[in-house]
């Protein structure tokens, strides 16, 4: 999920806390940032702080672009041919061609294309839809895709703004490996295919110069985990009898904990969750999460799910708004490290990848085993 998802929008140019300046990754200074516009993956320059003189930062870009005086109530420098007039009038009278008007407040705006956001939400919830009830199988290969692209974003904005080279190709071997081996042998395979995945990438970056091999396996290993492997519990879910639909509750329990959130942070979040990692996320936007989860968890676990009954739904919308909203400030860390807004370009309205799975990856062991608790595997 993304920042602007949760609240009202941070002042413009802000990424952090007042006091710590301006931070790398941070968007410029202006009318609201416009992501669809720009290339999301690459550091945004810092701006100067800007001083305000009354009313909003947001007002201030005026001065910010021109160096010149913004403000009504400010006098320009008398030029130094000229002596100051003595009419004592004149200090009162306003500015004509050198002022400029102060513009007027920005409407809030959620930073994204909402059309081509929407658009591309309904197409992956049509393809996502379609696999999970039609062909089981087809739907474990919409997850090896998803992991596999996910791998890739995150391999290279790590290359790109860090230098570190976790090895892609047994990466993205030993990931889609470890999702079909959860779905055919359970959690025993998951971890066999886990730890095989970790020595491939060991003995791989052996191919290469010794410098920087510590950081890079490190990385690799930390992809391998973050990724293919808590995607595995979804695929895992799958094999229920009811499994389609466990994965389908998993998966509009974390949209509708999202929507909730962006609803109630939106309208009336005022007090920021986790400024320094997250500034658009609000606590009022949290609380939006949790109810809107819990309600959708009720009717979901007494209506779809075989043995389900409402009370556990409302636990189990608990824990997805709250392991939904870790996961999404756990990617922003990663982000923010990195100094980028997104990981990707490639969902249009979204960023990429995996700015749609920040949420999803944490949750998925979650619901998985309060789902073995409930109602049990099978």
């Amino acid at each position: 999920m993304n920042d602007s998802s949760w609240g009202a929008p941070p002042q413009a140019g802000y990424w952090g806390p007042s006091d710590q300046g301006p931070v790398q990754g941070a968007a410029p200074a202006g009318p609201a940032y416009d992501a669809h516009n720009a290339q999301q993956t690459r550091p945004m320059p810092i701006v100067p702080d800007v001083p305000a003189h009354g009313g909003d930062q947001d007002d201030d870009r005026g001065a910010a672009r021109t160096g010149g005086p913004l403000f009504r109530d400010e006098t320009p420098p008398t030029p130094p041919h000229q002596a100051p007039s003595q009419n004592p009038q004149n200090s009162q009278e306003p500015m004509t061609s050198a002022a400029q008007p102060a513009p007027a407040p920005q409407k809030k705006s959620a930073g994204r294309d909402l059309g081509a956001a929407i658009g591309v939400g309904v197409g992956l919830g049509v393809v996502i839809v379609a696999s999970l009830f039609v062909v089981k199988a087809a739907f474990v290969g919409v997850i090896t895709v998803a992991v596999v692209v996910g791998l890739w974003e995150l391999t290279s904005r790590l290359a790109e703004r860090k230098d570190i080279k976790a090895p892609l190709v047994p990466l993205a071997l030993g990931g889609a490996a470890m999702v079909i081996a959860g779905y055919v042998r359970g959690p025993e395979g998951a971890w066999v295919a886990m730890a095989l995945t970790a020595l491939a990438v060991l003995v791989w970056r052996m191919t290469e110069p010794p410098e920087g091999y510590l950081k890079d396996v490190t990385a690799g290993v930390f992809a391998a985990f973050y990724i293919p492997f808590l995607a595995t519990f979804v695929a895992m879910m799958l094999t229920a009898d009811d499994g389609a639909w466990r994965v389908l509750t998993f998966l509009m329990l974390a949209v509708v904990s999202d929507t909730g959130a962006y609803a109630v942070g939106w309208r009336f979040g005022t007090h920021k969750l986790a400024p320094r990692i997250s500034p658009g996320k609000t606590r009022e936007g949290l609380l939006g999460a949790i109810a809107f989860a819990m309600v959708a968890g009720a009717l979901c676990m007494q209506f779809l799910i075989d043995d389900g009954t409402w009370w556990q739904g409302l636990l189990l919308g608990l824990a997805v708004a709250a392991s939904a909203t870790l996961g999404d400030l756990g990617e922003s860390m990663i982000k923010r490290d990195l100094g980028i807004k997104d990981m990707g370009t490639l969902l249009p309205g979204h960023g990429g990848i995996m700015d749609r799975l920040d949420s999803l990856l944490p949750t998925a062991p979650v619901v998985w085993l309060l789902f073995v608790i409930f109602v049990g595997s099978g």
